[in-house]
C-alpha cells in the first residue's frame, strides 16, 4: 500500500478504533510536543459497560499558572484510578470472546506507576499493536509544528459516525456503539482485529 501524506495523531490513552485504523493504513507521526488538551483522547477513553458508554479518565498533575507540554504531563495517583479502570474493564469485557487471552498480560500494565502520561499511553499502544500485528515502531514529533504539512489530526476525536458494525457484549441492550476504545475491538475480535481495521474507510 503506497503511503502519501504523513498523518499526525495525538498521543492517546487506549484510543478509539478509528485511531488504530490510521496507524495501520497511514504513515503516522505521534505528537508529543503539543500543549495538553483537556477532555481529549490524550487522557481518556470510552468502553462499553452494562449501562452503555462509559468514560475512563487518567487524572493529571498540572500547574495552574502555565500550560503543560504533553510529554511533560505527570499522572496523579491521589486516588486509585488504576483499580477503578481495571475493574470497569473487567466488568465490561469478562464475558467477551477474547478477554481471557489478554487478561494476564494486560492487567499488570494498569497497575504500573508511570510518572508521565506519555509513558503510560505508549506502553498501552505497544501492547495493543503487538497483539494485533501492527507495527510498534512509532515515530514521534521532534518539535511542535503549528503548520504541519500533511494531514493534521491532532485535535481529532476519531468519532466517525459510520463504522462497520461488529459484535459487542451488550449490543442486545444498547445497540452497536461506535468509536469505543480499541480494547472493545480487541476483546470482541481478537486476532481478527487487524483484518477489521484494514476494512475501515478513513
Amino acid at each position: 500500500m503506497p503511503f502519501t501524506k504523513l498523518h499526525i495523531l495525538p498521543c492517546a490513552y487506549l484510543a478509539p478504533v478509528q485511531y488504530y485504523a490510521h496507524l495501520l493504513q497511514k504513515n503516522c507521526i505521534i505528537e508529543i510536543n503539543d500543549y495538553f488538551v483537556k477532555q481529549s483522547i490524550r487522557s481518556r477513553c470510552q468502553i462499553y459497560g452494562a449501562n452503555g458508554r462509559l468514560t475512563l479518565i487518567v487524572p493529571k498533575i498540572r500547574k495552574k499558572s502555565s500550560k503543560t507540554l504533553f510529554k511533560d504531563l505527570k499522572i496523579n495517583y491521589d486516588h486509585n484510578w488504576q483499580k477503578e479502570h481495571w475493574q470497569s474493564i473487567m466488568s465490561a469485557y469478562r464475558s467477551s470472546p477474547f478477554f481471557e487471552y489478554y487478561e494476564d498480560e494486560l492487567k499488570p500494565l494498569f497497575f504500573k506507576k508511570h510518572l508521565f502520561l506519555f509513558d503510560l499511553n505508549i506502553e498501552m499502544m505497544s501492547f495493543i499493536c503487538s497483539k494485533m500485528g501492527l507495527s510498534t515502531s512509532f515515530t514521534f514529533s521532534q518539535h511542535y509544528n503549528k503548520n504541519f504539512e500533511g494531514i493534521d489530526l491532532r485535535n481529532e476525536e476519531f468519532n466517525k459516525k459510520e463504522i462497520i458494525p461488529y459484535i459487542q457484549v451488550f449490543e442486545n441492550k444498547h445497540g452497536f456503539l461506535t468509536n469505543l476504545s480499541i480494547l472493545d475491538l480487541l476483546f470482541n475480535y481478537g486476532n481478527q482485529s487487524k483484518s477489521y481495521l484494514k476494512r475501515l474507510t478513513l
